[in-house]
């Protein structure tokens, strides 16, 4: 299999195997008009099995969604074919409208205005509890 390089863009990498899907959909790269390329179940020397994304422009990318998601991804920024700048991720300390509270008796379920606010509570176990009503996040 080839895939092509890229000269100015984005290198998510060291996805676990099986979560790339989850992260184009979070991240919205289906919206891109740029190519984007997804590689599934990489050979890796850490974990077996990785994943990785190719994004052919420089874009913002939401660092939050990534750790939740998983905090052992790298996102290498490109530009002119050399890697410039390269990020580790972290279980973030807040979450905003990135998972939704499963309480239906939550304020966030009857008020659709109001931002779904997760904080970190016990980073060891990464739970995540709604700010509102502290409904603990379903992963």
């Amino acid at each position: 299999m080839n895939i092509d390089s890229i000269n100015n863009g984005i290198v998510i990498d060291h996805i676990e195997a099986g979560k790339s899907m989850e992260i184009y959909k979070h991240l919205g790269l289906e919206y891109l008009d740029c190519s984007v390329a997804i590689i599934k179940n990489v050979k890796s020397k850490k974990t077996g099995k990785k994943d990785i994304i190719k994004i052919d422009n420089s874009i913002d990318i939401n660092m939050n969604i990534l750790g939740y998601i998983d905090t052992n991804i790298t996102v290498n920024i490109i530009k002119d074919g050399k890697i410039i700048e390269k990020a580790h991720m972290e279980l973030p300390q807040k979450l905003i409208n990135i998972i939704e509270c499963q309480n239906p008796r939550c304020i966030t379920t009857t008020e659709q205005e109001i931002n779904q606010i997760f904080e970190l509570t016990d980073k060891e176990n990464r739970i995540y509890r709604c700010k509102y009503c502290e409904t603990q996040a379903k992963k």
